[in-house]
C-alpha cells in the first residue's frame, strides 16, 4: 500500500526512511527544526546490518565508495598494552564521515522533500495540529521528541548513563581502529577518510562535571598520562572542535506505535554508544519500516510488522550497549576485567 507519511525529523533515521518510503509509492514530507541536517561530525561505524539496510535502500555503494575498512582493530589497556585483537572483526565494519552518510541521504531524496527550519511540537502531534492528512506520523526527531512526547504519553524518560563523551577529528589518516580502556574512563581512535582520524572519549560524569570547562586541558590531564597513540590524538586537538555530551540510553516501550504514530531511531532506542551500534539501527529501522509499510494491505498491518520485527532486537541491543558501557567504564575491579580481557582475546585467536 502507499499514502503519506509524514516524517518528524531529517536527521539519519528520518531521511532514510523518507528515501525508503518514496522508493514505495509513498508521498513524504519531512520536517526538521535545524536549517541543514544535524550533524555533529565524528564518523560512524557501518557494520553489515546497516550495509544490507542502505542496499535496501539503493544506496549501499554509494556509503561504500566514501567510507574507510580498518586494517586492524586493537583493545588497548591505558600503558598500550593489549587487551584484545579484534581484526577477525574490522573488515567487517565500514567507517563513514556522518556529514558524508547525510550528504547521501539528503542527496537521496527529491527537491523539497525536506522542510528545514520547520519544527514540530508535542503539542501538535497531540492534538493533531499540522498533521492532518497524514495516513502515518514518524518520530525521527531523537530521545526527547515531539512525537514521542506527543503521541506516547507515559513514555519513559531518557535516563542518564553516568558517562560525559567527547569527540571530533584531527588531521592525519590511521588503519588502525583502537580503543583503550582506563579506570572511569574509555578514549578511541578510528579512520575517518584519507586525511582525518575520529576520536572520542567516554568518561565518568563525575570526572568532567563542569560543562563549561574546557575540554582540552580536561582531556590532557584524564589521558595525558596514556599510551603514545592516545597522545598522539591529544597533541593534534588545539584548534578543532570538540563536541560534549552528556550521554543517555531509553528504557524499553511496550510498543514502537501508537495509532498512526510509529518511532525510529533514537526516538524509539537510543542506546549508549559503546557497541557503535546507533545509527546502524536506526537505518536498520528505516528499512524495515519502508517495507513494512510496502507491502501490507493497510496502515496498521504494516506499523504491526514493523514494530514486531523492530522492538526485541533494538532493545537488547540497548541493553547489551548499557552493560558494556558500564564495563569499559569501571572504576573498580579493573585488574581483572583487563586480565578477563586478555583471556578472552587469547582463546579468540
Amino acid at each position: 500500500m502507499n499514502g503519506r507519511a509524514l516524517i518528524v525529523g531529517g536527521g539519519i533515521a528520518g531521511l532514510a526512511a523518507a528515501r525508503g518510503l518514496l522508493d514505495r509509492g509513498w508521498e513524504v514530507e519531512v520536517r526538521e527544526r535545524h536549517p541543514g541536517p544535524p550533524d555533529i561530525g565524528g564518523a560512524l561505524g557501518m557494520w553489515p546490518p546497516a550495509l544490507e539496510a542502505l542496499d535496501r535502500l539503493g544506496l549501499g555503494a554509494r556509503v561504500r565508495a566514501t567510507g574507510s575498512v580498518p586494517t586492524a582493530a586493537r583493545l588497548l589497556a591505558s600503558d598500550g598494552r593489549s587487551l584484545a585483537r579484534l581484526d577477525a572483526r574490522a573488515p567487517s565494519a565500514r567507517l563513514v564521515a556522518r556529514s558524508a552518510l547525510l550528504e547521501i541521504l539528503v542527496g537521496a531524496l527529491p527537491e523539497g522533500t525536506v522542510r528545514w527550519n520547520t519544527p514540530v511540537t508535542a503539542e501538535e502531534v497531540a492534538s493533531g495540529t499540522g498533521t492532518a492528512g497524514f495516513a502515518v506520523v514518524v518520530g525521527a526527531d531523537g530521545l526527547n521528541g515531539a512525537v514521542r512526547r506527543g503521541a506516547f504519553p507515559g513514555a519513559p524518560s531518557p535516563r542518564e548513563l553516568g558517562t560525559v563523551a567527547y569527540r571530533g577529528a584531527v588531521p592525519g589518516h590511521t588503519g588502525v581502529f583502537t580503543e583503550t580502556w582506563g579506570r572511569g574512563r574509555v578514549f578511541g581512535a578510528t579512520p575517518m577518510d584519507g586525511h582525518a582520524t575520529n576520536w572520542y572519549a567516554a568518561v565518568r560524569a563525575d570526572l568532567a562535571p563542569d560543562p563549561r570547562a574546557d575540554p582540552l586541558p580536561l582531556l590532557r590531564r584524564l589521558y595525558g598520562g596514556w599510551h603514545a597513540g592516545v597522545v598522539r590524538v591529544l597533541d593534534a586537538l588545539p584548534g578543532t572542535p570538540v563536541d560534549r555530551r552528556t550521554l543517555y540510553d531509553l528504557p524499553a516501550l511496550p510498543s514502537y506505535v501508537r495509532g498512526r504514530h510509529v518511532l525510529i531511531g533514537d526516538s524509539a532506542h537510543a542506546m549508549a554508544p559503546n557497541l557503535g551500534r546507533g545509527a546502524c539501527e536506526s537505518l536498520v529501522d528505516a528499512a524495515a519500516l519502508a517495507a513494512a509499510l510496502g507491502e501490507a494491505p493497510a496502515v496498521a498491518a504494516g506499523l504491526a510488522r514493523y514494530d514486531r520485527v523492530r522492538r526485541r532486537p533494538a532493545g537488547r541491543l540497548v541493553r547489551a550497549s548499557r552493560a558494556m558501557s558500564g564495563l569499559a567504564t569501571a572504576t573498580r575491579l579493573t585488574g581483572l576485567r583487563d586480565g578477563a580481557l586478555r583471556t578472552a582475546g587469547a582463546l579468540l585467536g
